[in-house]
């Protein structure tokens, strides 16, 4: 995870500054880590369609399945929304994009092995509940109405907030997922 950022007592006025200003933050190589972020979409395999929230096999019951691998549940208001284990979480995207977010690691190898773990966890408990899942980066098939909300307080901030900005807040918001380190 990054540091906090701060703002120079005096304004850079020249290259040097600059330089010395970055070299500041800089970590030595022995703190040096790579963490990634894996997002997935869900979907029934009797129907297709994205999985409620709610229900036997919705995504609570996945994440609640997940928790025998030793994630530990994080609650809003009595609702798993997400788990966490050594260093590392599984949440949910506005739409229940299933994200992980890695631990911070040594290298890219360690990083392939904790995804491979990831997606085998989801496997195991997503075929018990009907489900599937797939990374790709945007949802072609499902308009936004399509899709359910996760009961995450600030999506629904988000989801008042979005359409005073632009018109496809809310499509990224539902209808996307990544990969990024």
């Amino acid at each position: 995870m990054s540091s906090p950022s701060h703002v120079a007592e005096t304004p850079i006025t020249d290259r040097r500054q600059l330089v010395e200003y970055i070299a500041s933050g800089e970590k030595p190589r022995s703190e040096w880590r790579i963490g990634t972020e894996h997002e997935k979409f869900g979907f029934r395999l009797d129907d297709l369609q994205a999985p409620a929230f709610d229900g036997e096999r919705g995504i609570e019951a996945l994440l609640k399945g997940l928790t025998r691998f030793g994630w530990v549940p994080v609650e809003e208001h009595g609702r798993v929304i997400a788990l966490t284990r050594d260093g590392a979480s599984v949440s949910l995207e506005p739409a229940g994009q299933l994200e992980l977010s890695g631990g911070m690691l040594e290298n890219i190898h360690q990083t392939c092995s904790e995804v491979g773990v990831h997606l085998k966890e989801v496997k195991a408990v997503a075929d018990e509940l009907q489900l599937g899942f797939l990374g790709m980066g945007f949802q072609p098939k499902w308009t936004r109405e399509q899709m359910p909300w996760m009961p995450k307080g600030r999506y629904q901030i988000m989801r008042n907030y979005m359409p005073k900005v632009g018109t496809l807040g809310l499509d990224m918001m539902k209808r996307t997922c990544t990969v990024q380190v």
